[in-house]
């Protein structure tokens, strides 16, 4: 195989070393607003213990197949398997509830509330009753414990009591991962989660979320061409709504249209 020149139904280079079924399983997707077609048959596996990063300049349709993914979006056409469930067009809320937690290329936090309030409020929505009346919240136990255990798991411990508006700009980032985290997913879609960060709060994520990706699979939509090589396992190029390549990073940085198309002289820096 000339893995200089893949396309979209090129399997990775290292797939025959992937262990274990996809968790998340997207085939021929299609998205049309009118006479626009924002994602053009994209097809992508997640794999639990891989990075997958999805890059391409901007339009390149990134951010409607993350939404289509996490239900914030209906496919027009295609298949979304989640565990071999079909997934496609159900409501954001259903597809959390099956284990997809996500977080947006803007902060989406309750600025006014702490950290452990915030993950408490997004590990009670996955509660059998969430918002069961005459029952005091921090009754919850088990809400609770899995409240702190996001914070842990985040690298929050510590800041449990401040608000989230007190929080440095890659903190609160790291809370909206929490959330996410809070909600017992197997998948996690992170869309640009490092934007606006300096170097050293990148540095913290990247290693936040190399530490999460054994526990989950984890589609990655990121600018930063540093934090794209340092994380990813698998990585697909995007360009007008299409997969113009899919494969390692190894193949990716040698591949002459992704390098044309977006990549150039980055990729090899």
């Amino acid at each position: 195989m000339n893995t200089a020149h893949l396309d979209s139904s090129t399997p990775p280079a290292d797939a025959g070393k992937r262990a274990g079924k996809p968790v998340l399983v997207v085939s021929a997707l299609n998205k049309q607003y009118g006479g626009l077609r924002a994602n053009s048959d994209v097809s992508l596996e997640l794999h639990q213990g891989e990075v997958h990063v999805v890059i391409g300049p901007n339009g390149a349709g990134k951010s409607t197949l993350i939404n289509m993914l996490s239900g914030d979006v209906a496919p027009t056409s295609g298949s979304i398997q989640l565990r071999g469930r079909e997934v496609a067009g159900l409501s954001s809320d259903a597809i959390s509830r099956m284990g997809v937690g996500r977080s947006y290329q803007k902060t989406n936090i309750f600025a006014g509330f702490t950290v452990l309030e915030n993950c408490r409020l997004a590990a009670q929505s996955r509660a059998p009753h969430p918002w069961r009346l005459f029952r005091h919240a921090e009754s919850h136990a088990d809400t609770l414990a899995l409240a702190r255990q996001a914070i842990v798991a985040a690298e929050l411990e510590g800041r449990e009591a401040r608000l989230a508006s007190e929080l440095s700009h890659g903190e609160q980032r790291q809370l909206e991962i929490a959330l996410s985290l809070a909600t017992a997913p197997e998948v996690l879609l992170l869309d640009e989660p490092l934007a606006g960060m300096g170097a050293e709060e990148s540095r913290r994520m990247v290693a936040l979320i190399s530490r999460l990706k054994a526990d989950h699979a984890i589609l990655l939509v990121e600018h930063d061409i540093d934090a794209v090589f340092a994380l990813a396992d698998v990585l697909t190029v995007m360009v007008e709504g299409k997969v113009l390549a899919s494969g390692s990073p190894s193949a990716i940085r040698a591949n002459d249209a992704v390098q044309a198309a977006y990549l150039g002289e980055t990729a090899h820096g």
